[in-house]
């Protein structure tokens, strides 16, 4: 058993072309250069050499916004990028990556500054070294939980893994392959900004948000998400002299609702959900508790 602790060092040129204020295209050229270290946790691993990767990349994206800002995750109008992704091994020619994806935002002014947030998102990689996106959870979570039961592929040579989020109502991994698609939407209500007739000289109380949230989304294998490729329906189970393969009958999309808290504390803007979890159309026992650190979804 080898535990390897890997370097990341990355150089990029970055290019872009304004059509107007609100649309540009955007390129990026970069190198990276992998440098992975053997532990030295035997002798055996002590005496291994580095192992060197280098990957030549190319990005290209196409990005529309004229969202306007009525403070800290408030916004209203509209945005979005679509983009495409090649990343080719220099020293083995052969080995690529190859990602696709496009992120839609709406923001709709209910009243004053109570938004009414929409996100659509997705994503698909392939080539010989694919992505695998875990679906479920929500960006910087401070206190992640890996749901362990969901099943992976590893035939699909999956060489990098990623999050697919927002998806509140479980744990990392509810889902999982080298494609997924999520909708996301929420009330945001600045509880005191709102009723306010003067400012608000608390950072605390100023952007303090009351958020209610529902997601809907799923990852997969194969060519779409109810095609007979995708793993979730196949279930191994080794017990000796027996391998026995089934098929599991399961709905691959999942959703969640429930509620949370938003505020600025510190500098930090800090975010407090409580979601249950929708899956085969029932909604499961119990609650997860998020307790993150980031903007907007």
């Amino acid at each position: 058993m080898s535990l390897i602790r890997v370097y990341s060092h990355e150089v990029f040129y970055v290019i872009k072309w304004p059509f107007s204020p609100i649309l540009a295209v955007k390129g990026t050229a970069s190198f990276r250069n992998d440098m992975g270290v053997f532990l030295s946790t035997d002798a055996v691993n002590l005496a291994r050499p580095n192992v060197y990767r280098n990957w030549a990349g190319l990005k290209g994206e196409l990005v529309y916004d004229n969202t306007r800002s009525l403070g800290i995750n408030l916004f209203y109008g509209t945005r979005f990028k679509i983009f495409g992704e090649y990343y080719e091994r220099v020293e083995k020619r052969g080995e690529n990556l190859v990602v696709l994806g496009a992120d839609f935002r709406n923001y709709q002014r209910i009243s004053r500054s109570f938004i009414w947030a929409n996100r659509f998102a997705m994503s698909t990689s392939f080539g010989n070294n694919k992505l695998i996106y875990y679906m479920g959870g929500v960006d910087n979570w401070l206190f992640p939980k890996f749901n362990l039961t969901t099943p992976i592929d590893f035939d699909q040579s999956y060489a990098y893994q990623t999050l697919a989020t927002n998806l509140r109502g479980f744990n990392q991994n509810i889902r999982n392959g080298n494609s997924f698609a999520v909708l996301n939407s929420e009330l945001r209500f600045p509880v005191f900004r709102y009723f306010a007739n003067h400012p608000i000289k608390s950072d605390f109380l100023n952007n303090f948000q009351v958020v209610g949230f529902g997601d809907v989304g799923t990852a997969w294998t194969g060519l779409h998400p109810y095609s007979d490729e995708n793993f979730l329906y196949t279930n191994h189970i080794e017990q000796a002299p027996l391998n026995i393969t089934v098929k599991v009958q399961k709905d691959p999309i999942v959703g969640g609702f429930g509620f949370g808290a938003r505020t600025r504390l510190l500098g930090y803007f800090i975010r407090a959900d409580l979601a249950w979890g929708v899956e085969d159309y029932e909604v499961q026992p119990g609650t997860v508790f998020y307790f993150s650190l980031s903007l907007d979804f």
